[in-house]
This record gives C-alpha cells, structure tokens and sequence, in this order.
C-alpha cells in the first residue's frame, strides 16, 4: 500500500466511525426563521454536537445546551438554564466548571454561515441524568456576544437569539 493510500485510509477511518445522528435541533430566531441546524450522534464518553448556521449574525457567539425543552419566542427564556447535571460552574475555562451544555464559541462569517463539530463530554442520548432527553427535554441556544468561557452562570454571552429543541429522530 502507498504512503498516500496509507494517508487517505487514516483520514476516512474516524469520518467511518462516526454514529448516525440520533436526534437534531432547528434553531429560529424571534422572527421564527430559521438560522441553524443541529445534530447530535452518540460518541465515545460523550455526544457529539454538529452546528451548522446559515443566518446568523456575524462574529462570535456563545452557544450552550440549555436544561428545557422549550423555545418561546422571543427571548427564549422558557430554555432555563444550562444543561448543567452534574452541578458545576460555567465556563471551559473556570476551573469549578464546565457545565455539561457548555460548547466554545461559534464563528459566523459575514455571509451568516459558520459550523463547528464538538464533543458534550459526560452526556448520553440515553436514559440518566446526564441523558438531552431528561424529563423536560433540552434545547440549543445561540447568544448574541462571544462567551468569556469563565464567567459564572453565562458567560456574559449577552441575549438569546435564536434557540432549537433537541429532537430524537425517529
């Protein structure tokens, strides 16, 4: 076998791994557009989470899983809180943290497009605490300011502007 051959095989081998998705989330905005699409596949020690935006405001943006199952327009307070199970503090950064809903920071360019791939580590698709699908459900939330990673209980990521419910898939 090539060295190339070699080298493509060890690229496609983790792309082949990967879980279908297991559930999926539209994100709206206040005006009930949406602006983004979510999926979420079972992962080794965790869940991975694939956002894709496609009219979000540009720059920067904190975007956590929240502890509801609900996105009431417009602020999307009905979300709560973030999914945080395991009683820590905010922030990838914080060493109290993170919570289990805490994600890094998504980049949207000028044209509203942006995505990220990123592991919820310790959350399940299956029953528990742990599980996006607790009673009540959980939801996607992008903010409108870039999260300081660090700041107890938000980030100061500014207001919610667009929110998904996470959906299992049939």
């Amino acid at each position: 076998m090539t060295h190339l051959a070699v080298a493509a095989l060890a690229l496609a081998l983790p792309f082949a791994a990967r879980a279908d998705p297991a559930a999926r989330a539209a994100l709206k905005n206040a005006a009930g557009e949406t602006v983004a699409a979510a999926t979420f596949s079972a992962a080794p020690g965790g869940v991975e989470l694939t956002i894709e935006a496609s009219r979000l405001p540009p720059g920067p943006h904190g975007v956590h899983v929240h502890a509801v199952g609900k996105c009431d327009g417009p602020d999307f307070k009905s979300a709560g809180g973030h999914f945080n199970p395991s009683e820590r503090k905010h922030g990838l950064e914080n060493p109290a943290g993170p919570h289990a809903g805490d994600l890094p920071n998504l980049t949207v360019a000028a044209d509203g497009t942006g995505n990220a791939t990123v592991k919820l580590a310790g959350v399940t698709l299956d029953a528990g605490a742990a599980s996006l699908f607790h009673e009540g459900g959980t939801s996607l939330v992008v903010h409108a300011d870039a999260d300081d990673m660090k700041t107890d209980p938000s980030g100061n990521s500014g207001a919610r502007i667009a929110c998904g419910i996470v959906e299992r898939l049939k």
